[in-house]
């Protein structure tokens, strides 16, 4: 592992620069920050909603996986060519969204945010998600992204909606169908 932060402030950014992780300065409003901001984001939404209790245990144990591989993204978004997520990373989430979705009543309509709280957060977190992945996007129009890093973010955008689905009926709860009649 390289440097560990000693000292929190170190000043270097106050002209609105930021280091990457090879050294190279960069704009803090650049596509590249832009990205692994969102990305940190994303893992800070996941947090709030492993703040909630009431989570069941194998979806806690997941999510805080995640958290980890997030950082892995953030390693991979901050060291330009490096690559921090795999393929059997993108095959766990899809495993774990087939076995969550075989429970789950086929969607008939679309599903509003909410049902209850930590449905509620599991959606921030997903819009948070689709917003990550917008950023990385953007920024393999202009730079060399890892394709794996783009599969990540879109499958772990569908456990989230997946596992809201989960979430809003718990404890019996229910899922807030869109009424479109309205």
């Amino acid at each position: 592992m390289g440097h560990r932060l000693s000292k929190i402030y170190t000043r270097t950014g106050d002209t609105g620069t930021t280091a990457l992780g090879d050294g190279t300065r960069t704009p803090k409003d650049s596509t590249r920050v832009e990205a692994l901001g969102a990305v940190d984001e994303l893992n800070a939404a996941i947090a709030v909603l492993l703040a909630e209790r009431d989570l069941p245990g194998g979806i806690r144990a997941e999510l805080t996986k995640i958290q980890h591989e997030l950082f892995d993204l953030g390693g991979e978004l901050c060291l330009p060519g490096h690559s921090g997520i795999r393929p059997e990373q993108v095959g766990r989430l899809e495993q774990i969204l087939d076995e969550l979705n075989a429970d789950l009543p086929p969607l008939k309509e679309f599903i509003l945010p909410g049902g209850n709280r930590p449905a509620a957060l599991c959606h921030m977190a997903r819009s948070v998600c689709r917003r990550a992945e917008r950023r990385v996007v953007t920024l393999s129009h202009a730079e060399t992204v890892q394709p794996t890093a783009l599969t990540y973010l879109n499958r772990l955008s569908d456990l989230l909606f997946v596992i809201a689905r989960v979430l809003a009926r718990q404890a019996g709860g229910e899922e807030v169908l869109w009424d479109h009649t309205r």
